[in-house]
């Protein structure tokens, strides 16, 4: 790309940047937790078509997406929650790409504790408020209006851009899951999540689990006849926290330098007994564990098994009684990457040192993402790079900072134009 259109693009993010923040709080006005998404969806399908996209508007088949690895059972029907992609067609022989975002959000309860209400999309202390404002309607804002802005400015391209708008990625991710069933690939992808404005080639993956043990019940006054599956219990907490000391000094990535972030491996719930003056019968523990992006889940959740079972061989009790360890019901999904030096990846950077005047940090996302689907299944080489700050993710009084999202805008159209110009 030339410099004077580099500067076109950027002075017309910034002549724009009263629309953009208004485009960013009209999302967050939007109540879209997972499950009521179908409103803010039928906004976005008429902005796309009213640039001149074609549209397609479809819901997620769990019965189609069973087939595919990292497959998640939905908790809630899709029945009137659809995905919308916008296809922007280029005149021919360019590179194609996927902008991907969800626009799901966490629920946004307890409503008392917002100052300004989960839904008000304020603009105030260089800030914009509400539930989603990072995780991720300031992702969909800044992807949609920079495809926006070169549409108003009259810039063709010659490959094609699919803007993906995604349902229910809190819960399954299988709105992205939909739309490769559905075909959409490309080239290369960016999907604008929650990245604090690096550039991310890599995410880690998550997966929730289960154990159930079994202790034996007797009263109070005579417990010592009895087991407590609390102590039991107690031994298979440190059992997996012993497991995140061996993971930590083991597995290594160069994007995760203090892995401790990135392979976290804990119970997190333990919930025992019936009454309190019986010995605790049984115990259930539940916990979460991070998985580095070349992990697969499988050997994952056997190394874990493993663990349980050589704790629990170790204890008389647990020797006859053993614990049930399972996964299943819950979130697993694998981890993703594509190479540091990936052309999308090398396109986003100069693209940010072109907006903004300096490069950007190089990082990995501490949490799974929908380019797990991308990558693996619909062979889309796809960088996370959004403006959400990762510590504003399902927090109360939820924001983002007005210079990401306009730096993000800048960023991402000035990505779109140069990667969709290039020849195959």
């Amino acid at each position: 790309m030339d410099e004077r259109t580099n500067a076109n693009i950027v002075a017309a993010v910034d002549e724009r940047r009263q629309s953009v923040i208004e485009f960013l709080g009209r999302l967050i006005r939007f109540n879209s937790v997972t499950g009521n998404e179908a409103e803010i969806q039928d906004f976005l399908a008429e902005h796309l078509r009213s640039l001149g996209f074609e549209v397609d508007e479809f819901e997620p088949d769990p019965e189609a997406l069973r087939k595919y690895p990292g497959f998640l059972e939905p908790e809630l029907p899709f029945t009137g929650r659809k995905n919308v992609v916008g296809v922007n067609k280029g005149t021919g022989g360019g590179k194609s790409l996927v902008l991907n975002g969800h626009v799901d959000t966490v629920p946004l309860e307890p409503v008392e504790e917002w100052t300004s209400g989960p839904l008000s999309g304020e603009e105030r202390d260089g800030l914009i408020w509400g539930r989603g404002a990072s995780d991720m309607k300031a992702g969909v804002a800044a992807m949609t209006m920079a495809v926006t802005i070169l549409k108003q400015i009259g810039l063709e391209m010659r490959g094609d851009v699919i803007v993906e708008c995604t349902v229910d990625e809190e819960r399954t991710g299988l709105g992205t899951l939909a739309c490769v069933e559905r075909g959409y690939r490309a080239d290369a992808g960016i999907c604008c999540e929650t990245s604090d404005m690096q550039v991310m080639p890599a995410c880690i993956g998550r997966m929730w689990f289960t154990i159930r043990l079994s202790g034996k019940p007797a009263g109070i006054s005579a417990r010592w006849e009895g087991v407590s599956s609390i102590e039991k219990g107690i031994k298979l907490v440190q059992a997996v926290e012993d497991l995140e000391r061996m993971r930590i000094q083991d597995l290594h990535h160069p994007l995760f330098p203090d892995n401790r972030g990135a392979l976290p491996c804990a119970v997190t719930m333990f919930n025992a007994g019936t009454f309190p003056s019986i010995t605790p019968e049984r115990a259930v523990l539940r916990g979460s564990m991070g998985l580095m992006p070349y992990e697969d889940p499988e050997q994952v959740e056997a190394q874990l098994r493993e663990q349980i079972m050589r704790v629990a061989a170790a204890d008389p009790w647990m020797r006859d009684h053993p614990p049930v360890l399972t996964t299943e019901g819950g979130y697993v999904a694998a981890g993703a990457e594509i190479p540091t030096d990936h052309p999308i990846v090398q396109t986003v950077q100069r693209a940010y040192e072109t907006a903004l005047g300096e490069p950007p940090v190089m990082g990995a996302r501490m949490g799974a993402a929908d380019t797990r689907f991308l990558i693996r299944q619909a062979d889309t080489p796809t960088v996370i790079f959004g403006p959400g700050v990762t510590a504003q993710m399902h927090a109360m009084n939820e924001n983002v900072p007005v210079d990401n999202l306009l730096g993000a805008t800048k960023v991402v159209a000035l990505a779109v134009y140069d990667w969709c110009s290039q020849a195959k």
